[in-house]
């Protein structure tokens, strides 16, 4: 699916530039900003009318809010924040996804430092962050105000103001009332908000990581990053007016919140906000949208759903046993199964963009025989958060894609096989963890972020990931199992819902055992034993067969030898990445 370096040019090899090197007379035209305010007021000036969002109300009705009514909704918020004495000031942001939450998010990180909160914490945690980042408010859905308001005894700040989006808690202020008020001032002249100074080089964005190896830590993002992460992705990745997104994943993350959502009001495209997991359907076919951000467990969900389908509907003589049923069709069938398929996702959908973790490559490759794009990329909170993504212009099935512009990366201490620790630079990464000097001194070296992810990079430029530095495996002779590509095989068993694998201490041998912690699914192992009510046994059987058929395709220091079948599933952050620690991990050491 990509360039291959080098072309043949009559009996010579003709050398040809990396596509990494390509890809830097490969961009799409589009504005500078400077700021997010800078964004609006762009955005607002160049698309006036055209609608941002499309949303429905209480009853059920589509209905938009245009460019220009954003500007003024985020002028007029600003303004009342400036209003309420916050200027400078930290102010917390949890809630669903939302219209009133990207208002809050744009006006807040302008008047001061916002702090977006994953609703899904406990409220312990989330005190913890308004005390660690002095929040002098939290803006925010009634159910967590009014969640805060019963805690307030946990907070160090017992005045923090409490400011409801929904207006449903007594208790606080309303976001309506705010807005209105700072309506008013700017409408009488009150141009606070517009010339506020705003050093986009400065702190205005903190966001504490949920993390999958460990307690969360609090980075410290501009508005220089985010632009920069923004204008970076849309000249690689075409936005325009005709651009619809299908807003699914929690914005509190910086992969929703840039992409998703600052991306789109950027390039003039329209959002639209899906009700939970269980209404994807149903909003993919209210709203229509042609891009989707996704987490590889979401797209390998839909590919199962479509294929399982076509399996279904399609006659038999048409399938080929061992074949796949995409390959399989001849090619009179081939266009009508697409536009089946495509008008079963609401008939616009094209793209899937899709982080957070590794993904199938197969499952990427099928979706473009069906007609769809799958541009899978790799990034952190701490990066804003692209450092690498497949584009319009280039993609390979197998790999997290090529460095966007801004941004540079390379391998540090690459091994005999080229995998090392990933480090980058540029514009879009971090000032550093938010009063945590030894922490930031750890990862922030000569202008490079150690990310703490292992990779690959290849000779056109593409980079893979290999795992995580901290989930390395080491055996007492010195050989490296990474986690990761063992789960690969695990989590593709139709046997198995979800899998890690550790090493474990073994006193007897004096050395690491592989061990495989494994979730079954149990309606698939219900149906392989042709037994409703399987025992322990039986399930703990099948899993050691699982095992032993995974083992074949790896030399033996690679062998898992220890299986331990959960019969919860495991703990996840929001973006359903199994956290690699706690007791997901709590697993007996071997005597």
């Amino acid at each position: 699916m990509y360039l291959l370096s080098t072309i043949k040019g009559g009996s010579k090899l003709k050398e040809q530039k990396s596509i990494a090197e390509q890809m830097k007379d490969k961009y799409w035209e589009i504005p500078t900003v400077t700021d997010l305010r800078d964004m609006i007021l762009n955005s607002a000036k160049t698309y006036g009318n055209k609608g941002a969002f499309e949303l429905h109300d209480k009853n059920g009705n589509l209905y938009q809010i245009s460019y220009n009514e954003l500007k003024d909704d985020v002028v007029s918020f600003g303004t009342g924040l400036i209003e309420l004495g916050l200027t400078g000031k930290a102010i917390g942001l949890i809630g669903s996804n939302s219209y009133s939450w990207v208002v809050s998010y744009i006006a807040a990180s302008i008047v001061g430092i916002v702090v977006p909160i994953d609703k899904e914490l406990h409220i312990s945690d989330i005190t913890n962050f308004l005390n660690i980042s002095e929040s002098a408010a939290i803006i925010g859905d009634s159910k967590y105000i009014k969640q805060v308001y019963e805690n307030k005894s946990l907070l160090s700040n017992s005045s923090i103001l409490l400011i409801d989006i929904e207006n449903r808690f007594p208790n606080a202020t309303a976001f309506k009332t705010v807005k209105e008020n700072g309506s008013k001032k700017y409408s009488s002249g009150d141009d606070s908000f517009i010339t506020l100074p705003l050093d986009p080089n400065e702190l205005h964005i903190l966001l504490f990581t949920s993390g999958t190896t460990g307690k969360a830590k609090g980075v410290c993002l501009t508005h220089k990053n985010i632009v920069s992460n923004v204008m970076a992705i849309a000249s690689i990745v075409k936005v325009d007016t005709s651009t619809k997104v299908l807003s699914i994943l929690p914005i509190h993350h910086t992969y929703e919140c840039t992409i998703g959502n600052m991306l789109l009001l950027f390039g003039g495209g329209m959002i639209s906000y899906c009700d939970g997991l269980r209404y994807i359907s149903k909003n993919i076919n209210e709203y229509k949208p042609n891009f989707i951000l996704c987490v590889p467990l979401l797209l390998e969900n839909v590919h199962k759903k479509i294929f399982k389908s076509l399996e279904e509907s399609i006659p038999k003589f048409f399938q080929k046993p061992g074949v796949k049923i995409i390959d399989s069709l001849p090619f009179f069938l081939k266009p009508i199964v697409k536009k089946k398929v495509k008008k079963s996702l609401g008939g616009n959908l094209h793209t899937f963009i899709v982080g957070a973790a590794a993904v199938n490559p197969e499952v990427v490759e099928d979706f473009f025989k069906l007609g769809f794009r799958v541009l899978q990329g790799y990034g952190l909170t701490e990066c804003s958060p692209l450092v690498a993504g497949n584009n319009d212009f280039f993609h390979n099935y197998a790999a997290a894609g090529l460095p966007i512009p801004f941004m540079e990366y390379k391998i540090d201490e690459p091994n005999e096989e080229g995998i090392g620790q990933i480090i980058t630079r540029g514009d879009s990464v971090m000032l550093g963890y938010y009063k945590d000097e030894e922490e930031t001194k750890k990862v922030l070296k000569d202008g490079w972020f150690y990310t703490g992810d292992l990779g690959r990079i290849d000779s056109d430029g593409f980079l893979y990931i290999t795992g995580r530095c901290k989930s390395v495996i080491v055996t007492k002779n010195g050989k490296n199992i990474y986690p990761e590509e063992l789960e690969y095989y695990l989590n593709e068993n139709p046997l198995i819902e979800e899998a890690i694998v550790v090493g474990v201490y073994n006193e007897k041998e004096n050395d690491t055992t592989i061990t495989a912690s494994v979730f079954p699914n149990m309606d698939a192992v219900k149906e392989h034993l042709s037994n409703s009510n399987p025992s322990k046994e039986d399930i703990q059987k099948l899993m050691n067969f699982v095992i032993q058929d995974i083992n074949k395709k790896f030399p033996n220091y690679k062998h898992i030898k220890v299986v331990n079948v959960r019969e919860t599933e495991f703990e996840k952050t929001t973006t359903k990445k199994i956290k690699r620690f706690g007791d997901n991990l709590k697993v007996d050491q071997i005597k």
